[in-house]
């Protein structure tokens, strides 16, 4: 395995994705180049529940593996395969789009 130092701090950016859900984006902006094979990471840290509730309705993916890590709280999550399940303080879910998959988290 390749070891890598560290080059430099990213504090993220402000950005609204889902259905407005007010994130930190951290990879997945200019930088994408940096961090191969990792496409995004965004963290949510917000005691304004207008900035998080209206969540990540129905939304495909293919070709890539999501992985949810929650600190604290809960999130519902469904997908096109039928599974679903509430993630809730200091889980994971890692879930494989494959060809594709369509799926939602909601707080």
């Amino acid at each position: 395995m390749n070891k890598r130092k560290a080059t430099q701090i990213i504090r993220g950016q402000h950005a609204i994705d889902g259905a407005g859900v007010h994130l930190r984006r951290v990879l997945g902006t200019n930088n994408i180049a940096d961090f191969d094979p990792f496409l995004m990471l965004d963290g949510f840290d917000s005691s304004n529940p207008k900035d998080y509730l209206k969540g990540f309705p129905w939304h495909p993916h293919r070709g890539i593996e999501t992985i949810t890590y929650l600190v604290k709280g809960k999130i519902e999550h469904g997908d096109s395969l039928g599974n679903k399940g509430v993630i809730r303080d200091l889980e994971c879910q890692w879930m494989t789009a494959g060809s594709g998959i369509i799926h939602q988290e909601m707080p």
